[in-house]
């Protein structure tokens, strides 16, 4: 069973649990954290999504991320998420923007690494594929039918305002 801590549209941790796959109360959100990955070159980590995900199995998504755990901060979720799905090991994370949804407030950071670009290690059950391209190439791979269109509402004004 995973547990998330519920918060307020403001942010503001209310005293009560949420659980995985169980109905989130009105006026309650849980935390997810997000980030996109940016190559000391420029270019950005693109992942597939396995294909048996309930949401988008098979879509690209040009970030890692997953929900907060509870007593987890959203940097410290975006980190674990980012290890996880990628292999990817950091610290180093810029807030981009925290956008509040249907039942999640999404946090999104930057991560700038000059991690291998070949040693991406993909999550089972998670992640089945992956590759990086230029900031020009992302923004047009994101108007392309296989990118999931959610992300693609949330990371393509964040990309916009990063420039090349």
């Amino acid at each position: 069973m995973e547990l998330w801590d519920g918060y307020d549209a403001d942010g503001n941790k209310l005293n009560i649990d949420l659980v995985r796959g169980e109905p989130i109360p009105d006026g309650t959100y849980h935390l997810v954290a997000e980030v996109l990955v940016r190559h000391t070159d420029g270019s950005y980590l693109v992942t597939q999504r396995a294909l048996d995900k309930h949401q988008y199995g098979g879509y690209w998504e040009a970030s890692a991320g997953g929900s907060v755990l509870k007593g987890e901060t959203a940097l410290e979720a975006a980190a674990r998420e980012l290890f996880e799905e990628t292999g990817i090991r950091a610290n180093n994370f810029e807030l981009l923007d925290t956008l509040v949804g249907e039942h999640a407030i999404f946090v999104t950071y930057l991560c700038l690494t000059g991690w291998s670009k070949k040693g991406i290690a993909l999550q089972e059950n998670e992640t089945i594929d992956y590759f990086w391209l230029s900031h020009s190439e992302l923004l047009d791979f994101m108007e392309t039918p296989d990118f999931a269109p959610p992300v693609r509402k949330r990371i393509l004004p964040l990309l916009s305002k990063l420039g090349e």
